[in-house]
């Protein structure tokens, strides 16, 4: 993709947007949508205070 120069924001915003013929990248973007639809993760509601580090990295390992 070629280097392209703009005098001002306004010059950068009014250039058309360049995709190259193969780019995967929307690809990408749906199959990752398609993964968080699957396997949304699922956090507690609120604030939770913990007693000692240790069982805050529990708590870390059970929810992530």
């Amino acid at each position: 993709m070629p280097v392209e120069k703009y005098r001002s924001v306004e010059e950068m915003n009014r250039a058309p947007v360049r995709v190259l013929p193969g780019n995967r990248f929307d690809r990408f973007i749906r199959h990752c949508a398609r993964y968080w639809k699957l396997a949304p993760r699922v956090y507690p509601r609120g604030v939770v205070k913990f007693r000692s580090a240790e069982e805050a990295q529990d708590a870390r390992i059970h929810w992530y």
